[in-house]
């Protein structure tokens, strides 16, 4: 168990975002806190809840491109990690691609708030979305059982996202986002997909 956690927290792309969050997190708190700031960081929490689902959904499962740069991405991004689900360098959103979008989020952020520490607030609600999903898709790839119902529901959808059907369950982090967009259905419901483990052959 102590293997398990300690693969989880010092992987190299972790390690840095929890870095950078904590890095952020007293910036703010040397800043000086306000009430207001719970609202930011909470919109944080729910920009990167949309972000994760719409890009899951719409780019990473996209139909494979005759672009050889493009299919490389997303083999590495996405198809890939269907082919090889429990591959550890596979499991975890690489730095260069969660790095740059959380930039250019918070960029758009700041051009509408113009204040800097609302911005930082903000950062970190996607920030500490981001390390939930990193470590909901991990717990679902290994041998380790949540202890909540929700946990296991998370656990259970995302595991027959890659073995049942990989149009349905694309929520990692929250299946409810799955439920408001019509891509949750119950097991028994959907058909088994021959390319679940394929995407490039879809």
């Amino acid at each position: 168990m102590k293997g398990l956690y300690r693969d989880f927290f010092f992987h190299f792309d972790v390690l840095v975002m929890f870095l950078l969050f904590f890095a952020g997190l007293i910036f703010v708190l040397m800043t000086g806190v306000k009430i207001s700031m719970i609202l930011f960081f909470l919109l944080g929490l729910f920009v990167f809840v949309l972000s994760e689902y719409f890009t899951h959904r719409f780019l990473f499962h996209l139909k494979a491109p005759k672009n050889p740069l493009f299919l490389k991405f997303l083999k590495r991004i996405h198809y890939d990690h269907h082919v090889y689900p429990n591959d550890l360098k596979l499991l975890f959103l690489p730095l260069w691609y969660s790095l740059p979008n959380f930039l250019i989020i918070s960029a758009v952020f700041f051009y509408f708030s113009r204040d800097l520490t609302e911005t930082v607030v903000f950062g970190l609600g996607l920030m500490a979305m981001l390390l939930t999903y990193e470590w909901k898709h991990y717990v679902a790839h290994r041998p380790l059982k949540p202890k909540t119902k929700f946990g296991k529901w998370a656990k259970k959808t995302h595991i027959l996202h890659h073995y049942k059907n990989e149009n349905y369950w694309f929520g990692v982090s929250n299946p409810i986002v799955d439920v408001i967009f019509g891509t949750f259905k119950e097991e028994k419901e959907v058909e088994s997909s021959k390319t679940a483990k394929n995407l490039e052959m879809r």
